[in-house]
């Protein structure tokens, strides 16, 4: 028999209004897909396991997102981006931007059966390019002690994410609210995605 998790109850209520309903479809669907999935939170959010990790959902401010742990081997590309928005079905903004329920539970079962057969993905890991402080976001640290010893203490992928940030500005001014907006935070000691983090 399956299993609740109260937190995915928390986590919907909480959700923006318009993807209540979305996530109570998708947790619908793979409850009657699967009735021995359990239910937990991975990376502060709502995940499905069934014999190791099966699917996921979670809600953002304009969007919400639905996706397989192996959605490489469950759906076809079919001119998908398997990659948008963290799942294999974009940025879903209603129930209507979901396949029908019927296709769903049809990829909830194929998910099962992958797992039941302990069919792994493999997961390709990129080297990435080392990034290299810019001279305007190091002055900026060394003006601030609070902020260059917290910078000095975030680890290497906190790091990256402020300065994949302040790099991919397009426009000047847009680069220097970056660095201000992050200098302060980082002399908060925030990650640049604090506002995620519970």
């Amino acid at each position: 028999m399956g299993k609740k998790d109260k937190r995915i109850d928390a986590y919907i209520a909480r959700a923006p209004e318009f993807a209540r309903p979305i996530l109570n479809h998708l947790r619908a669907v793979v409850h009657e897909s699967c009735p021995d999935v359990q239910e937990t939170l991975k990376w502060n959010m709502p995940s499905f396991e069934y014999n190791g990790l099966l699917c996921g959902m979670a809600a953002f401010k304009q969007h919400a997102t639905f996706g397989f742990w192996k959605g490489k081997l469950i759906l076809d590309r079919s001119g998908r981006d398997l990659n948008d928005a963290m799942g294999q079905f974009g940025r879903l903004s209603s129930v209507k931007d979901l396949p029908a329920k019927r296709v769903l539970a049809g990829y909830v079962k194929k998910a099962m059966a992958l797992n039941e057969a302990g069919t792994t993905v493999k997961r390709v890991v990129r080297p990435r390019a080392v990034l290299k402080m810019p001279p305007d976001l190091k002055a900026a640290l060394a003006k601030n002690r609070k902020a260059l010893a917290s910078w000095e203490g975030f680890p290497p992928s906190v790091k990256r994410d402020y300065l994949e940030w302040v790099l991919e500005a397009k426009q000047e001014a847009t680069r220097t609210r970056r660095i201000a907006t992050s200098a302060q935070w980082i002399a908060e000691g925030k990650r640049r995605q604090w506002k995620y983090e519970r």
